[in-house]
């Protein structure tokens, strides 16, 4: 089996209808359909997914299954040695504290508990915080940051922040202020765009000191967007698979991966949302070779390039390193 890294995975966009039926016998929530046929219908997308808005409706039933702690830490837990049967030597799991205080949990019991099941898997893997793009989260959002502050370690729990959300609606050049202070606090921070909204997005985030880009799939559509990336190694998180089904891009026969790493941009190959997008990380580089005529040295630097851009530290890269050897 060969080894992989996915740096940009959403918990809630990870689950199985196995993992849903566990989860929801934990916490006895009756689950809407009963058979596994159905029950993946409602967890996944169909393949000719029509809009952003049909995609994010698969998230509903997950977040349900994860709004206690026991939830969410078996979800991360469940998750973590799903990824590890599936070859994967380190992960970064991202989700939005937020998303997941609609019964009694705090933002903060929330990290608590993705921590708790960080520890039971055997996973070699950390957690991104997100902040969410809307209206009227200013608030949440903040306390997204001040846990991220609080809990941040150079690797083995909450190791970086994010921003995530409807990019097209609310664009990023709102939230300079949020990443002034994660700046100012030292917090290391990808953040999405790219991808529902155009070059002059990944460009706000360049601004703003992002060290990642979620997505940057559109980043071409700006030549001098294109040079920053590159004078600054700001590593791209592509996202194939999803970006088809998203309609991020349109025609998949001209999916810029190859162009980037030819322009000296870093880039890596991720999933995005497993469950959702029924892949697997193995499958995106499958579909790279099979689309992209993808070469087993080009998949080997995308690897390192994952190594390279983690939110970890020295040394565990040099692991990593050596098990990609």
């Amino acid at each position: 089996m060969h080894s992989y890294l996915d740096l940009h995975l959403h918990l809630d966009g990870a689950l199985t209808p196995a993992m849903a039926k566990e989860l929801a016998a934990l916490q006895n929530i009756t689950l809407p359909v009963s058979n596994d046929e159905s029950l993946k219908k409602l967890l996944t997308v169909s393949p000719d997914c029509e809009s952003l808005n049909s995609f994010l409706e698969c998230f509903a039933l997950p977040l349900l299954l994860m709004q206690t702690p026991a939830g969410l830490r078996e979800t991360v837990r469940l998750v973590g040695d799903h990824l590890l049967s599936q070859g994967l030597i380190y992960a970064e799991i991202r989700f939005a504290p937020q998303l997941h205080t609609a019964l009694d949990m705090t933002q903060e019991d929330a990290v608590k508990a993705a921590l708790k099941g960080l520890e039971e898997t055997a996973l070699k893997a950390n957690l991104i915080l997100c902040c969410m793009r809307g209206q009227g989260n200013e608030k949440a959002n903040e306390e997204t940051l001040e846990l991220t502050r609080r809990y941040l370690v150079p690797d083995g729990g909450v190791v970086a922040m994010d921003l995530a959300g409807a990019e097209g609606l609310f664009p990023t050049s709102r939230y300079g202020n949020l990443f002034e202070k994660a700046r100012a606090y030292g917090i290391p921070y990808t953040i999405h765009a790219g991808e529902a909204d155009g070059a002059q997005s990944v460009r706000a985030a360049v601004e703003y000191g992002a060290a990642r880009i979620g997505h940057g799939v559109r980043s071409r559509e700006d030549p001098e967007v294109m040079e920053m990336l590159k004078e600054k190694g700001i590593t791209l998180e592509l996202c194939p698979t999803s970006n088809r089904m998203t309609h991020a891009v349109e025609d998949m026969t001209d999916y810029p991966l190859l162009r980037y790493m030819d322009e000296g941009i870093p880039v890596t190959v991720n999933t995005d949302d497993p469950g959702i997008e029924d892949t697997t990380i193995e499958k995106e580089f499958h579909y790279m070779r099979e689309l992209l005529g993808l070469t087993p040295e080009q998949e080997r630097q995308l690897l390192l390039n994952a190594v390279d851009a983690a939110f970890t530290t020295d040394e565990v890269k040099d692991s990593l390193r050596r098990q990609l050897s």
